[in-house]
Parts: C-alpha cells; structure tokens; sequence
C-alpha cells in the first residue's frame, strides 16, 4: 500500500517525506522522478506492549510514502512544461492514498493553492472519464451487462467531475469503487491534508492552517497541523538532542507520529501485534481482513497452513499486565478462519505445513 504525497511546488513535501523516512533515502529535489521510501509507524501501544513483554527487538508497522514531483499554480509540473505535468499526473494514479500537502506559512495562499490542486486532478481526470464513457457506450451496444454497468458507473463519474467535484465525494458501492480504481481517477482516492505550518507556529492553531482544516470537513476527511521542517531536524537527531529539542519547543511528542496514523487510516488499515521474547513487532493489514491474511502478512507458510489464531486485545494486557493473567481471567481467544481481526489484536497463529 502506497500514500502519494502531493501538492504545489515548494509546499514542503520532500522535507515531509526526509521527517516520514528519518532521511533514510536520498532525495532528488526537482526531479521528475518520485522519491520513493518506507516510513515506520510510531506506535504508542507497541511500546506500552514491549512493557510487559520485553523483546530483544521492537519492530513498529510501516508505510510505502511516494514524494511525487511537484505542480505549479499554473498547472505544468517542475521542469517539463505539459508533458510534465501529465507525467506528475501518472505517479499520482499509482498510488493507493493522496496526502495533499499545503503551504501555511509566510506569503503562500492555502485557499488559491487547494483549489489549484484539486482542479488540475478534476481536469485530468475529466479527461480520462469522457474517452471512457464514449469506448464504454460503444461496448454497451452489444448488451452486455457488465459493459452497461461500466457505462452507468462512468457517466455519474463525468456528471461529478463536470460539475467540479471529486469522485470521492459521491457515495459508491464496491463494485462501483472496483471499476472506479480500473481508470486510476486520482479525485477518487481517499485523501488527507497536511497544513506545513512554519517553525513559529509550531505549538498553536495558526489561522494560517485553517482552511486546509476546512477542506478536510468538507472532503470528510482529516487534516494535520504540521512543521515539516521542525519534524525533518527532529527525525535527523539522536534520541538524546531529540528529546532536548522537543523540550526546548514544547513538544511533547513529534507530529510524524499523529501524521503516519492518519496516514494508516486514510489507507484503510488495521494494526495488529505478534508478541515474544525475541521480538515485540506491529503488522499494518487492510480494516477487518480475515484472520488467515493477517497470517499471510508474517508468512506465506502461515496462511497456507492455518489452524487458528490464539489472540487477545492490547488493552487486555494494559489492565492485566500479563498473558498468564489474560489466560487465567478467560479473555484469551481462540479464533478460526472467518474471524475478523480487530485494530490491537496480539495474536499467535497455530499453523501446519
């Protein structure tokens, strides 16, 4: 799963992306090719669990994070006039979630660069859905079913987007949302909005950031408040200057955390733990995956030879401090192929191959 950071040139992205990845990967600012890399999840639960079941090693989820070159107010891409802008667009159609990234700080115009963004990914994608609406109609011709329902479902799509609206913002079921995510339509996506607040108002509300906030209440969405720049030093520092900084700025805890559980969210996943001596670690999966793909996450040989999941909730543990306790007060489960898996799971798969 992938979260595609985007927005207008010199917004911050990259410096967002240095913080998200700890500047574990070389940027190329400018570049018309994305900066690619894996962002850890910062997990509160993951250390509270490590607790009352020391590991030798914590190992916490993590994300796909894209840094997608940026797009100018004028709509063509850094360096590359309207061939680069179409290749901008093809990154954006790639990924799995968008994280729209504003500039609130000094002259920027949060309100004129939103509605930029969100009309270049309108545009473009109007232009997709009415070359497929027409190929669609030919193929409907015929009467097949599926061709007539392709039809309906790109038609409502081009009725949305000529009226200058995303296509996230109608209701669609999931057969719609499959044909949907077949045209790569980039306003369908889910999306979350990052007001890049500068260093001075790192520690309040500044008006700056809120009409992104207000963006977000109209999308149904979230947005965060963030500092990219502050979060890029923090990211680069040992735990020690760390901490001294944050102290000095009072900042409890980075903002990265706060953004890469919203970014779990907006992707639609679920985080579910695997505790022991040798290693206390977390597992990203999609919301409400069956117990067997949670397997499959860990090992393919653990799917494949499933017999049940033996798990209980993390706050179990937090009030009982250990499994034993868990055990003996009943709440330990013992789940089978159809189960569920709930958000703070901590479970041991019994498996045979």
């Amino acid at each position: 799963m992938e979260c595609g950071l985007i927005g207008l040139q010199g917004c911050g992205k990259t410096t967002l992306f240095q913080a998200l990845t700890a500047h574990a990967v070389p940027v190329q600012v400018g570049a018309m090719k994305p900066n690619v890399g894996i962002a850890s999840m910062p997990d509160p639960r993951l250390e509270q669990i490590a607790e009352f079941i020391p590991p030798e090693k914590l190992i916490p989820a993590t994300v796909q994070v894209v840094d997608i070159p940026g797009v100018s107010s004028g709509g063509v891409s850094s360096g590359g006039g309207a061939s680069g802008l179409n290749q901008v667009l093809s990154h954006i159609r790639t990924v799995d979630a968008l994280v729209h990234v504003v500039n609130c700080w000094g002259e920027g115009d949060p309100s004129a660069d939103l509605a930029s963004m969100d009309a270049e990914l309108i545009l473009a994608d109007l232009v997709v859905a009415e070359g497929a609406v027409d190929k669609a109609r030919r193929a409907a011709r015929s009467g097949d079913a599926d061709a007539k329902k392709r039809l309906a479902v790109l038609e409502r799509v081009q009725e949305t987007l000529g009226a200058e609206r995303a296509v996230r913002d109608c209701e669609w079921d999931e057969a719609e949302r499959a044909i949907l995510k077949s045209y790569g339509f980039m306003s369908a996506k889910p999306i979350l909005y990052v007001a890049n607040v500068s260093e001075d108002d790192v520690s309040c509300s500044p008006e700056s950031a809120a009409p992104v906030h207000e963006a977000a209440a109209g999308a149904g969405t979230t947005a965060i408040t963030i500092c990219a720049t502050i979060e890029s030093e923090i990211a680069e520092m040992d735990e020690a200057d760390r901490v001294d900084m944050m102290e000095s700025m009072g900042i409890e805890r980075p903002a990265i955390g706060v953004l890469a559980s919203a970014m779990n969210d907006v992707l639609g996943l679920s985080t579910f733990y695997t505790a022991g001596e040798k290693e206390v670690r977390a597992w990203s999966i999609p919301r409400g995956a069956p117990a067997p793909d949670a397997a499959g996450a860990i090992h393919s040989d653990i799917q494949r030879g499933f017999i049940r999941a033996e798990c209980y909730h993390c706050n179990d543990l937090f009030e009982l401090k250990s499994e034993k306790a868990i055990k003996e007060a009943g709440r330990l489960r013992s789940e089978g192929k159809a189960y569920a898996m709930q958000d703070g799971d901590v479970v041991h798969f019994l498996f045979n191959v």
